[in-house]
C-alpha cells in the first residue's frame, strides 16, 4: 500500500490495509449528542413563548380550566420533543455516512460505505461516478458534499460543520478522488451551487452596506444597481409603519450585488494596472530630457 503523505487531506484521509479511508464524521458520539441536542432545543425554544404566556395566564386567573390547558400544552411539547428526538436519532444513525474506504489494491477493487451501525461493501465496478458539490453563499463556503452514484442507489456523504472535511478545498478533494479512482475509470466531477434565494428583505443588502461593498458613495448605489441589473426592493420597516409610513428604504439582492462587487473590484484592478503601465518611470523621463 502507498505510504505517501496525503497532503492537504492529511486530517481527513487515513491509510487502511488495501487503500484509503475518507472520514466524514470523525466522532460518532459527538455527532449523536449534537443531533439529540438540536432536536430538544429547537422545539423547546419554539414552544417557550406560548408556554410562558399560558403559565402567566394560569397564575393570574387561578382557574383550574386554564391550568388544565397549560398542562395539556406542556404535555404536547414534551411529546413533540420526544418524537422529534427519536426521528432525528433514527435518521442520523441510518442515513449519515461516517467514512468511505477506497480499496483499489484489492482484487476486485472495492468501496466500503460505513454508517453509524452498519457498513456495506460493493465492487468498484458498481460505482458509476462521484460528484463533489460545494455550496457557496456570497463567495463563502457553506458546506461540501460528496455524492456516490452507484448502479442501484445514490449515497450522499456530508460532513458536519465542525468536521475537518468541511474545511477542505473542493478542488483538492476532487483531485485526490480522481487520482485514486483513475485506474478504475470512475468519473469524478465537481459542482458548485451558489445560494441565490435570499430572504427578502431580511437578508437583502441595505443601500449603505451595498455602497460599502462596492466602495462607492451611497448616492451612486441606485445608478449602478440600475445599470448592472441589481434587483432592488423598496419597503417600509415595521418600526416606521405606525408613525412614519412614508419612511421607506431600499434593499438590494445580495447575490447579484456581490457579483457586481467582484466586477467593480476587477475593473479597478485593470484600471490601476493600465495607469501604472502608462505612467513613465524616472528612467524614461531622463531619456527624454533635452538637457
Amino acid at each position: 500500500m502507498e505510504t505517501r503523505h496525503p497532503g492537504p487531506l492529511a486530517e481527513v484521509v487515513s491509510p487502511v490495509k488495501a487503500g484509503w479511508r475518507l472520514v466524514f464524521v470523525p466522532n460518532r458520539a459527538r455527532e449523536l449528542i449534537v443531533a439529540l441536542g438540536a432536536s430538544i432545543v429547537v422545539p423547546s425554544m419554539v414552544a417557550a413563548p406560548l408556554l410562558l404566556a399560558a403559565l402567566v395566564t394560569a397564575v393570574l386567573s387561578g382557574s383550574s380550566a386554564v391550568w388544565g390547558g397549560f398542562w395539556v400544552l406542556m404535555a404536547l411539547t414534551v411529546l413533540a420533543v420526544i418524537l422529534l428526538s427519536v426521528a432525528t436519532m433514527y435518521i442520523t444513525v441510518s442515513m449519515t455516512v461516517r467514512w468511505v474506504e477506497l480499496r483499489p489494491l484489492e482484487t476486485p477493487a472495492q468501496v466500503v460505505i460505513a454508517r453509524f451501525l452498519r457498513s456495506s461493501t460493493m465492487a468498484m465496478a458498481d460505482l458509476q461516478r462521484i460528484v463533489v458539490i460545494e455550496r457557496l453563499s456570497l463567495g463563502k463556503r457553506q458546506s461540501i458534499k460528496v455524492v456516490l452514484h452507484t448502479r442501484s442507489e445514490t449515497v450522499e456523504c456530508e460532513p458536519p460543520t465542525s468536521a475537518p472535511l468541511s474545511q477542505v478545498g473542493a478542488q483538492a478533494l476532487t483531485g485526490w478522488l480522481t487520482e485514486q479512482l483513475g485506474q478504475a475509470r470512475v468519473a469524478v466531477q465537481r459542482q458548485t451551487e451558489v445560494k441565490r434565494d435570499f430572504l427578502r428583505p431580511d437578508e437583502w443588502w441595505t443601500r449603505s452596506h451595498t455602497a460599502e461593498q462596492w466602495r462607492v458613495p451611497v448616492g451612486e448605489v441606485d445608478g449602478i444597481a440600475a445599470q448592472r441589473g441589481v434587483e432592488g426592493y423598496r419597503y417600509t420597516p415595521r418600526a416606521y409603519a405606525m408613525h412614519r409610513p412614508d419612511a421607506s428604504v431600499t434593499v438590494y439582492d445580495p447575490g447579484r450585488a456581490y457579483e457586481v462587487a467582484e466586477e467593480l473590484r476587477a475593473e479597478r484592478a485593470v484600471a490601476q494596472a493600465a495607469d501604472s503601465t502608462a505612467t513613465p518611470g524616472p528612467a524614461e523621463d531622463d531619456a527624454t530630457d533635452p538637457r
